[in-house]
């Protein structure tokens, strides 16, 4: 197979808290973030499937290509995402990312699923919190 006929279907579910894990993102602030999140990182061919969370973190689901780096990816993101924060001042506060993030890799079969999971984060921060959906990737083994 040539480079011209691959297929490359490497997706990765990413978790990114807000500093401290306070709770700045409100709902008109995640609003108008996720969706610059996405158009900038599609300006920049990072193809960012969906982007949500809730007022301390958020899960983005990217859909990586052989020749990018998800360190390089994530870093991009979240300096240009936090600097487009603070430049617009939908915060008063000086708005910055956690240093590390989780990631973890997702099947072709299940991305359907991870989406699903993803949409639903203010209904399912109701009744789970960060720390203990953290928790599920702590106890994975392999």
């Amino acid at each position: 197979m040539n480079s011209q006929t691959s297929k490359v279907y490497l997706f990765i579910h990413v978790i990114c808290c807000v500093k401290n894990k306070e709770p700045l993102l409100t709902k008109p602030v995640r609003t108008v973030l996720f969706a610059h999140i996405k158009k900038n990182a599609a300006d920049n061919g990072i193809n960012v499937l969906l982007v949500n969370g809730t007022e301390d973190h958020m899960h983005v689901v990217v859909q990586m290509m052989p020749t990018q780096n998800l360190a390089q990816i994530m870093k991009s993101i979240r300096t240009e995402s936090a600097a487009w924060i603070n430049e617009s001042k939908f915060i008063k506060n000086l708005f910055e990312w956690e240093e590390g993030f989780a990631a973890l890799s997702v099947s072709p079969s299940s991305v359907k699923q991870v989406l699903d999971y993803i949409e639903k984060q203010e209904e399912h921060h109701k009744t789970k919190s960060l720390d203990s959906e953290l928790e599920v990737f702590q106890k994975i083994q392999i």
